[in-house]
């Protein structure tokens, strides 16, 4: 290894070269990388779970300068565990090993000192991330309120979404962590209570994470003009962080939420089932891998609403409330022949299954790209019967690959059928899904966000496509669509 590297500090400068990293017996020090990390910037080293680190510098806390290969640079001490050069993994089923104790210290075998050791972390870590949270909210968000010539308040929030919040409640959970950890004996912390306890708070970061993509793109915009790019330097100075960029900070809350089962995975695995705090910590993991699975699902159907509003932007003679109202997922579409009292004339219709309900079109004749809106069914009012071929006694015909619909007040039957069998059941198990959609979305309280949904129906009415084709399209089928009063 070389004498030194010439780094920067952590307020950005550059500092004199300092010597390679070494163990009390003068070996190099190598750190092994718990989780991956993703590069944000240039100074930053990247690497994988697993990865061995040569560590030349970690005077900072927070950030060790290191090296990989012929790659060097700056990350984050809390992504890696220490070890030497000459201590192998499997020694740790060796307590009285003599380069043991350089890693562990005396007095606890390896699995207890190992929790002791992913314990610290968690607090370390927690306490850092209260730091960062700190000086994003002071160093940028309270500066960027000063200046009211620059930012609105609106870009404000943009760009920073919730994370004056986030930074509210982890103050709070990082003092319930504390009340739990046991300074003296480490190991011993029963933190695992804490998690479950505000289990229910983290789902503030499906927000966070649902407005990082527009913080990009406010900030990308911001950044191609030469003042605000002086504006945020000055802030990251004055706050005295390190030299990474806003939207590399930024990033952190995305990457703390999608670490905490990666840290209470560590934690279940030196945790002996005999201790007290095993139950706690495996419902914890269980409990965070859901909230993660809980922002994957929120930000996927928040992608899902501008398709839905974009699409019901495309049907013609539209009445009634925007889909968006009251869904938010597409479970299922088709071509289906719908007979409904009182009339039993076939019709050919396309129909659109989503949460709560469903939406049937009518072709047009000569494009058949275009669709007329035709009626609606209230999924949660309704009963679906898988009907037997042959008589069907309501509408007294003979029915193949058909289904009926009834509304539980009886007012209202639509009878349903299909070319082939396999469509029919395909339609059975859309119906299925739905139900159960609706009922996992009010236990887990998955329930439309309407600010996203109110924000992406405005765009409904903005189709240029549409509108382009509308004056041709009206004359064409006026006729036809007087014709067709029944739905």
């Amino acid at each position: 290894m070389s004498g030194g590297v010439q780094k920067r500090d952590s307020c950005g400068k550059e500092a004199v070269p300092v010597p390679g990293g070494s163990g009390p017996d003068g070996s190099v020090v190598y750190a092994e990388g718990l989780w991956d990390h993703v590069t944000m910037d240039v100074q930053e080293l990247g690497f994988k779970a697993g990865d061995a680190i040569e560590v030349i510098d970690a005077t900072n806390k927070e950030w060790w300068w290191g090296r990989i290969i012929d790659s060097e640079g700056w990350f984050p001490a809390s992504f890696v565990r220490q070890l030497s050069t000459h201590l192998e993994e499997s020694q740790c089923g060796d307590e009285d090993g003599a380069d043991l104790s350089l890693l562990l210290g005396p007095g606890l075998p390896c699995k207890e000192q190992m929790r002791a050791n992913v314990i610290n972390e968690i607090m370390i870590t927690e306490r850092d991330y209260i730091k960062h949270l700190k000086d994003i909210c002071e160093g940028y968000i309270k500066q960027c309120r000063k200046r009211t010539d620059m930012f609105t308040e609106e870009q404000i929030r943009t760009i920073y979404g919730n994370i004056e919040e986030i930074y509210r409640f982890q103050r709070k959970f990082l003092k319930s962590l504390e009340k739990e950890f046991n300074k003296e004996q480490p190991h011993l912390s029963e933190i695992g209570c804490c998690f479950l306890e505000h289990q229910t708070e983290f789902q503030i970061y499906s927000e966070y994470c649902n407005n990082h993509p527009n913080a990009c793109n406010q900030l990308s915009k911001l950044m191609k003009v030469n003042k605000y790019v002086y504006f945020f330097e000055a802030c990251r100075l004055l706050q005295k962080m390190i030299d990474i960029s806003l939207d590399g900070f930024l990033l952190t809350p995305v990457q703390k939420i999608c670490k905490y089962p990666l840290q209470l995975a560590e934690l279940l695995k030196y945790t002996n089932p005999q201790h007290r705090d095993y139950k706690d910590v495996e419902a914890a993991l269980n409990a965070m891998k859901n909230v993660a699975s809980m922002i994957n699902e929120r930000k996927r159907r928040l992608e899902n609403i501008d398709k839905i509003a974009q699409w019901q932007s495309s049907i013609e003679d539209w009445e009634g409330e925007d889909v968006l109202v009251r869904s938010s997922e597409l479970i299922f579409s088709g071509e289906i022949t719908k007979l409904s009292q009182p009339q039993t004339k076939s019709q050919q219709r396309m129909f659109f299954l989503f949460d709560h309900q469903m939406v049937y079109c009518k072709k047009d004749i000569l494009r058949r790209d275009i669709l007329y809106y035709k009626g609606r069914m209230n999924m949660d009012l309704m009963e679906v019967t898988d009907l037997e071929d042959g008589k069907e006694k309501d509408f007294n015909i003979t029915v193949k690959n058909a289904l009926k619909l009834c509304a539980r007040s009886g007012n209202e039957v639509h009878l349903l059928c299909t070319k082939k069998p396999e469509q029919k059941q395909r339609w059975l198990r859309a119906f299925a899904d739905e139900r159960k959609r609706v009922q996992n979305d009010c236990e887990t309280g998955l329930i439309n966000m309407e600010k996203q949904k109110s924000k992406g129906a405005t765009t409904k009415n903005k189709n240029p496509w549409k509108e382009k084709q509308q004056g041709g399209t009206q004359a064409d089928h006026g006729a036809e669509r007087q014709s067709d009063g029944n739905r």
